[in-house]
């Protein structure tokens, strides 16, 4: 049985949950718990591998700073 990563961080206070995909190696679903609105995004390396958890974390970070504030949405 293949044990798929599953991870919590907080980055700039909002709540994300991050799994990889089942026989996807490299590949991730991006969840933002804490959000005003049920979102997320995929983030996969360009060849399979594993992604450290600050990589994570800078995606995410990444993905933050084009949310409207006003929306909640990416502009």
């Amino acid at each position: 049985m293949t044990r798929m990563a599953v991870w919590h961080f907080t980055v700039e206070g909002h709540q994300w949950v991050v799994r990889e995909r089942d026989g996807e190696p490299g590949s991730y679903d991006v969840d933002w718990l804490s959000g005003p609105h049920p979102y997320g995004f995929t983030s996969k390396s360009s060849d399979g591998s594993a992604v450290a958890p600050a990589e994570m974390e800078e995606a995410i970070a990444d993905f933050l700073a084009g949310i409207n504030p006003r929306t909640g949405y990416l502009d």
